[in-house]
């Protein structure tokens, strides 16, 4: 079975043709400028094919998708035949509220109820409502599976998921904790697992997805118990241009005195915050680190806030599950960051957390960086939230 996994953007779109047996990767790609003037970037992973990385007028999503697939198609660049060899398209959305606890089959219905989902998600369903709509139009009678980074964090449990609001919002409006990054964080505990050779439902795994965009998740007996976003993305750790936790009272005080409307507020927390913000450097970890060598002591101190903050939600969901067996970093800075590993872990002693200075200097591969005799274990686990996507599409077809 050979299916196309797509993560659809509001100018872009990522994609991925894997074929299942074996879970190999036969190609991937990029659009973008979607509306504008259109670019596509697409590498075919099958010997004697080139890549094709050129730009193509893409009005909408729909010649998107037909860009894709005439690209996965072609003698040139192509890895199959004919769209008839692709047999099912597994697609990322980011919010399926309370609607979806788990991967569902898209029908009329379930398209439905990703539009009464939009608004917990106004930047980014309504882009993978297009996405799943111009694969549609293009595809046909193709199946296609909605795959949801909330669905994962569906089992917290009501102490973890509620604020203490009027509990009337909750009722009428679904105003809670969501928690993001659920396929991410689902595929390294399940490989922590593996890795450690015991069942994940005998485990307490605390997995940090660290980037541009962090979040912290406990998992104990392979269910989200806890997880540190909450009904956006936006809070939570401090992340590369997002606050993290904020007293709203804050957003309160600067909209008085500077005169901001809420639209120009949220764009100051999720786009000029976070790591950005405080350095006013960047908001790569990368450029803060190689600041943060050269003196920038507000560098640094973005680095130290973000260290501190992981290592603090760590310990906490170390208390929430009581006790922890393992930690997973993951993502770009948790796959490729290891002085934050190191600076991380230098909070965890009081777990009994050895760390092995030689396994931690790697950069994006799977790895034990905890000692032999460390009492809890701490691995780098590349994420791959395509091949969870793939593996739930064909589940649910197959």
């Amino acid at each position: 079975m050979k299916i196309l996994v797509i993560n659809a953007g509001s100018s872009s779109l990522k994609y991925q043709l894997i074929d299942m047996e074996g879970e190999k990767l036969l190609a991937k790609g990029l659009c973008e400028r979607i509306g504008i003037d259109g670019h596509l970037k697409h590498t075919p992973l099958v010997e004697g094919k080139t890549v094709f990385d050129e730009d193509v007028a893409m009005p909408t999503h729909s010649e998107a998708i037909a860009a894709v697939i005439d690209k996965l198609t072609s003698p040139q660049y192509g890895v199959v035949n004919s769209m008839k060899e692709i047999d099912a398209v597994g697609h990322r959305v980011v919010h399926g509220g309370e609607k979806f606890a788990a991967s569902v089959r898209i029908d009329d219905e379930v398209m439905k109820a990703l539009e009464e989902c939009t608004p917990f998600a106004p930047l980014h369903n309504p882009a993978n409502i297009t996405g799943i709509n111009a694969c549609r139009a293009v595809m046909g009678d193709v199946p296609m599976v909605a795959v949801f980074d909330t669905a994962f964090h569906q089992t917290m449990p009501s102490k973890a998921y509620m604020y203490a609001l009027p509990y009337q919002y909750y009722l009428s409006d679904g105003v809670r904790r969501y928690g993001f990054h659920g396929t991410s964080h689902r595929f390294v505990s399940s490989r922590c697992a593996e890795l450690m050779g015991k069942p994940i439902e005998e485990l307490k795994i605390i997995s940090c997805h660290m980037g541009n965009g962090s979040s912290v998740a406990a998992i104990k007996n392979g269910q989200c118990v806890d997880t540190s976003m909450g009904f956006t993305p936006l809070v939570g750790l401090p992340m590369g241009t997002r606050c993290g936790d904020l007293d709203a009272g804050v957003i309160q005080f600067l909209m008085h005195k500077y005169g901001y409307s809420i639209d120009e507020m949220l764009n100051i927390l999720n786009k000029k915050s976070g790591v950005l913000g405080i350095s006013g450097v960047s908001s790569d970890f990368r450029d803060l680190g190689k600041a943060a060598a050269e003196g920038n002591e507000r560098a640094q101190l973005a680095l130290d806030m973000f260290h501190y903050w992981v290592a603090k939600t760590a310990g906490a969901y170390a208390a929430a599950m009581n006790g922890v067996d393992a930690v997973v970093f993951t993502a770009g800075v948790g796959e490729n960051g290891p002085d934050s590993r190191a600076a991380i872990c230098e909070y965890f002693g009081y777990l009994g957390v050895k760390i092995d200075k030689d396994a931690n200097n790697c950069r994006g591969k799977e790895v034990l960086i905890s000692t032999p005799d460390s009492a809890v274990k701490v691995f780098v686990i590349p994420t791959n939230e395509e091949l969870v996507i793939a593996r739930d599409t064909r589940d649910i077809v197959g």
